[in-house]
């Protein structure tokens, strides 16, 4: 079957105009696929038959997803990817039927604001190397974000002082000036303390409280607060910068993942506070209380996320 699929992923390439990325997801299932039947089979991937592409097969492979407690989103796509793979096998006249074609689509849950599932999230923070002060921070932003729930807004604002990290504790000003303390978990006061404790950044923050002006005499650049969040130059991060900061990390770890970027690029730091209260509410946690952490106003916003 691994040669059909090589000449299936072909074709795409040539005649569908389709993305590398596209066509990288598609191997990736399809690989998925043809694996999870070698091991059915006690074969080698390469020894996999194209007569052991039939309904029963596909309908184990989906029971084997399901099993594996894979998202009812994953589950269907990759069951696309079967039938297009089947599709192109009829047109080919290299098969009879096509075995996925009376398959029900699994059912998609209730469709709530755009979030990360919990295994996806656990992914996106391990992505930053954390070798350089910058990583280090971009790995900080993630965690924060993740844990707290912060708007994009609250996060850039955030000055040091605004942190409390023995007692893990943000005090953030969000809407209509109101103010409100919320907790965040180990990891992301790790993240943060690993930051501000990098010698490098406050290299950064030393040279541009002395930076030249003009040719001038020497003299301290102005900073607003003292920022938790820097770039090179020592100034607050904005949030157009954080905006991209977060969608690059997202585009990076669909593609090591195998995924089509162009499916998460509805992912902003908007649906990391999402999936901060996804996560909260399927662990049973009070609508109530979750209102509090975000700072919504009324219930009825955070109501989205039932």
């Amino acid at each position: 079957m691994l040669s059909q699929l090589k000449a299936f992923l072909e074709y795409l390439r040539l005649n569908r105009n389709l993305s590398v990325h596209t066509v990288r997801a598609y191997k990736s299932d399809l690989n998925q696929f043809i694996c999870f039947r070698a091991k059915a089979l006690r074969r080698s991937a390469d020894q996999v038959p194209l007569t052991d592409f039939d309904r029963d097969a596909v309908r184990e492979f989906l029971v084997g997803l399901y099993e594996r407690g894979l998202s009812a989103r994953s589950q269907a796509r990759k069951l696309a990817a079967i039938r297009m793979f089947g599709q192109y096998l009829r047109r080919e006249e290299q098969i009879d039927k096509d075995p996925a074609k009376s398959i029900r689509t699994p059912k998609l849950e209730k469709k709530l604001p755009a979030h990360l599932e919990v295994n996806e999230m656990a992914q996106l923070l391990s992505m930053p190397d954390t070798k350089s002060w910058r990583n280090c921070r971009d790995k900080a932003i993630l965690e924060v974000f993740y844990a707290s729930g912060l708007r994009l807004s609250e996060l850039v604002g955030l000055d040091v002082e605004h942190l409390n990290l023995s007692e893990r504790l943000v005090r953030v000003k969000g809407k209509g000036g109101r103010e409100r303390e919320v907790p965040f978990n180990q990891f992301a006061a790790k993240a943060v303390q690993d930051y501000l404790d990098h010698p490098e950044r406050e290299k950064v923050i030393k040279k541009v409280r002395l930076a030249p002006a003009s040719g001038r005499a020497v003299r301290p650049v102005r900073v607003r607060g003292n920022p938790l969040f820097i770039n090179y130059r020592g100034h607050r991060l904005s949030t157009r910068s954080v905006d991209r900061l977060v969608r690059r990390y997202v585009k990076a770890w669909a593609v090591k993942m195998g995924e089509d970027p162009k499916e998460f690029e509805h992912i902003s730091p908007h649906a990391l506070r999402h999936s901060f209260a996804t996560h909260l509410l399927a662990r049973g946690m009070n609508l109530r209380a979750i209102q509090e952490l975000l700072g919504h106003e009324l219930l009825d916003t955070t109501q989205i996320f039932k």
